[in-house]
């Protein structure tokens, strides 16, 4: 039986078009791995290596410390509904320039600690989080109805309406003059859309039905009561009902440092050479195949990162580093299935179509499970936790792609060539 695999092997002739598809995979591969790893310069452009364009957590470069604190009077003190709200906001404009992981708790009764990542300029910090948010109503000529001044209170509960069916809306309530110009605009765009805007950002669009002069109004169309409670908390935070003042600012230093940065990366590199030997060892031509898929990968997942401005930290660096061996772990089912297929007396090609087909349920599985741990992890924990999440996400979907579209394509060319016209050569 495994004659007759070798036969067929034997019989196939150089196929120049997949050597030459070979070699520029080979030469892109490198190409693509000395610019992202090294970084070239071309006339008066310069594309730099990928690790100057990452963003590092504070674990590892350090940032800027801020503490808050609330001030209020005895009409309207300081509650820790309004800690709460302005945390949101601080935490909201602060991911609006990236995943920034930063690090915000609340401090006693009236203040707010920001730790943020990556910025070490004191004045773009304060800026970035000591600023009014800016809630406004606009019309649909996008003119300005009222702003986030003129809101006292907002509130996400279950109404029923006439029909006797409860569902999730959102109250507001108005001031004094913002009764009188809601009122207004209220009556003078009905049946049309008044948008609300937090941040030069549109978080909701209602429809008038009705003109409202009680200074009170409801949005409707939330999905449940998490929405419309998010929403309120978004609105009341646009208000900003509490008046925050900078008391400590000041510029903080790495809790690992660069020496850690660099421990981390050599281990990586260490590790990773290791298992592109080992599947080098173990598989020969099929885990060079491999390997060329891993690097792949890696340059894949790097450059996905750099792009979504991903934070990276510790953490996140041992999320990456598990992902590549599970990215190995699937190239060896594969490789199962296809030794256990041409053992069969199936051709080489077959066999990796079957083997291909058949280990494809198992490596989805596996990392399905995986995937739903990191879910629970991402959106249940917080800072370094959610790092870790996050690489650990997009490591498994991306490890899954190259593991089962890239790595079967460029077996496939590799057979095809022709070159290797042995079984012993592809670990068989």
């Amino acid at each position: 039986m495994t004659n007759e695999g070798e036969e067929r092997v034997d019989k196939q002739k150089v196929n120049k078009k997949s050597v030459v598809q070979l070699i520029l995979v080979i030469v892109l591969v490198f190409t693509a791995g000395y610019v992202l790893f090294v970084g070239i310069t071309v006339g008066v452009y310069d594309i730099g290596k990928i690790g100057n364009s990452m963003k590092y957590g504070l674990d590892l470069t350090g940032g800027v410390n801020v503490v808050l604190e609330a001030s209020g009077t005895a009409e309207d003190p300081v509650t820790s509904e309004k800690i709460d709200s302005s945390i949101l906001t601080i935490r909201q404009r602060i991911d609006s320039i990236g995943v920034t992981e930063p690090t915000i708790t609340k401090q006693g009764n009236n203040r707010i600690r920001v730790s943020i990542p990556s910025v070490s300029d004191q004045e773009e910090a304060l800026s970035l989080i000591g600023k009014t948010a800016q809630l406004e109503f606009l019309g649909p000529d996008d003119s300005v109805i009222l702003t986030g001044k003129d809101v006292v209170d907002s509130k996400g509960v279950m109404q029923t309406d006439s029909s006797g069916v409860q569902k999730a809306v959102v109250t507001l309530k108005f001031s004094e003059a913002g009764t009188k110009l809601f009122a207004a605009a209220t009556q003078k765009y009905q049946g049309q859309i008044i948008k609300i805007k937090l941040d030069d950002e549109v978080i909701s669009s209602p429809t008038v039905n009705v003109v409202i002069t009680s200074g009170e109004a409801v949005i409707e169309g939330m999905k449940d009561i998490d929405e419309a409670g998010n929403l309120a908390s978004l609105i009341r935070g646009g208000a900003l009902p509490v008046k925050l003042d900078p008391v400590e600012i000041r510029t903080i230093g790495p809790t690992l440092g660069q020496n850690s940065l660099n421990e981390s990366v050599y281990a990586g590199i260490i590790g990773i050479s290791l298992v592109l030997i080992f599947m080098l060892v173990m598989y020969r031509g099929l885990g060079f195949i491999a390997d060329l898929a891993l690097l792949i990968y890696i340059m894949i997942v790097l450059s996905i990162m750099a792009a979504l401005n991903v934070t990276l930290t510790l953490p996140g660096i041992a999320g990456l580093i598990l992902t590549v061996g599970m990215a190995v772990d699937a190239n060896v089912i594969i490789f199962s299935r296809i030794q256990e297929e041409s053992r069969s007396g199936k051709s080489l090609l077959t066999s990796i179509d079957v083997g291909f087909s058949r280990a494809f349920g198992t490596i989805l599985d596996s990392n399905v499970t995986t995937l739903i741990a990191g879910f629970v992890l991402f959106f249940l924990g917080s800072g370094s936790v959610q790092g870790f999440a996050v690489t650990l996400i997009l490591g498994i979907l991306v490890s899954m792609f190259t593991a089962v579209v890239i790595t079967k394509r460029l077996v496939k060319i590799l057979v095809k060539t022709g070159l290797f016209n042995s079984n012993a050569f592809y670990g068989l």
